[in-house]
């Protein structure tokens, strides 16, 4: 194997070989998220949102009225844990549950008018947060890395 494929990590007593890591894509994957998800925790730990209350708001604001299982479904989450998400953020009043018009057994969910100005104020931190992360890609690189994460994902 080249030398160039591996990542070497030094500390105070070892230089550490990561082997086979080097070569996984989740295992890389997975420490980008790790990056990301950390750089977010600075930009917005202080309003009490993780990245998945994030991912909440920001599919009930571009889509007002989906119920709490189509939310999960479009992020991929368990049903289970979408009900503790929507209490959390209903508790801090920036989502409300409504009756849904198309089925009486399940609630829709809307944004309440400090999670409109909440949610905007979160759009512009995380842009700003990720900004910082992009000035290690070359030109064309986001798209390009954008497009490939979404054709692996679905």
């Amino acid at each position: 194997m080249e030398e160039s494929l591996n990542s070497k990590y030094s500390t105070d007593e070892e230089q550490i070989d990561f082997g086979v890591l080097d070569q996984l894509l989740g295992y890389k994957l997975r420490r980008a998220q790790l990056k990301f998800f950390s750089r977010f925790s600075a930009a917005c730990s202080d309003l009490g949102i993780s990245p998945g209350l994030f991912g909440v708001l920001v599919i009930v604001k571009e889509n007002p009225g989906l119920t709490q299982t189509a939310v999960a479904q479009a992020l991929g989450n368990d049903r289970s844990a979408m009900v503790a998400a929507v209490d959390k953020l209903e508790q801090m009043s920036l989502i409300e549950r409504r009756p849904s018009k198309k089925d009486r057994r399940s609630y829709a969910l809307f944004l309440t008018p400090s999670g409109e100005t909440f949610s905007e104020r979160m759009i512009e931190r995380v842009i700003d947060q990720e900004e910082g992360q992009y000035q290690r890609l070359k030109d064309g690189e986001k798209e390009w890395l954008l497009d490939v994460l979404t054709r692996l994902a679905n």
